[in-house]
């Protein structure tokens, strides 16, 4: 079972090199299988298809934000907990492969687009902005809402200052999400 989970993390970290390199729709899965010296059929033990591949490490995303989302779910409609929350969002997308991940959904945005694990991602993020504008209806909260997400994720491809720390780019990012929180009403 290590040995198979090991291998399903290896086909997951080279596919997605992979897809942010040279593109989800132009990868194949035998030049998956090929860079990482294995059969197709090795790999298709693991993985039937790209999709299935994308959803794998999707679905460990959506998981976080389920989360999250539950969090906020419980919490009042404040600042604070706007702060908190988006402070725990920068957490899980600055947290270990996520990098990564955030520049594959930046490089396939358009292929996504069509995947059921794209579309379930944009649910999650309309979800994830409802929680940050909870309590002000206005469509400027809605906004701002969304704004202060993409303000984490557009931090890896926007700052493009060389020998920034991830620490720094989190930092920067929390400052300019919290200046659209907060112009939000609490609710």
């Amino acid at each position: 079972m290590r040995e198979s989970t090991g291998t399903r993390e290896r086909i997951k970290a080279v596919a997605l090199e992979l897809f942010t390199e040279q593109g989800y729709e132009k990868t194949s899965l035998r030049e998956i299988a090929e860079r990482l010296n294995v059969t197709k059929a090795a790999l298709y033990y693991h993985f039937k298809s790209k999709d299935e591949i994308v959803s794998s490490f999707v679905e460990e995303r959506l998981d976080r934000m389920d989360a999250l989302i539950a969090w906020a779910d419980g919490q009042p409609a404040t600042l604070a907990t706007r702060r908190e929350l988006i402070a725990r969002y920068a957490d899980s997308m600055f947290a270990t492969e996520q990098p990564s991940v955030m520049r594959f959904f930046e490089q396939n945005q358009t292929a996504l687009k069509s995947l059921a694990a794209g579309q379930q991602m944009r649910d999650r993020m309309f979800r994830l902005a409802d929680a940050l504008a909870r309590g002000d209806e206005s469509p400027e909260a809605q906004l701002r809402a969304a704004l202060s997400l993409f303000a984490v994720h557009s931090s890896w491809f926007a700052i493009r200052t060389p020998h920034v720390t991830d620490e720094e780019r989190r930092k920067i990012a929390l400052e300019v999400a919290d200046e659209l929180l907060a112009r939000i009403a609490e609710g």
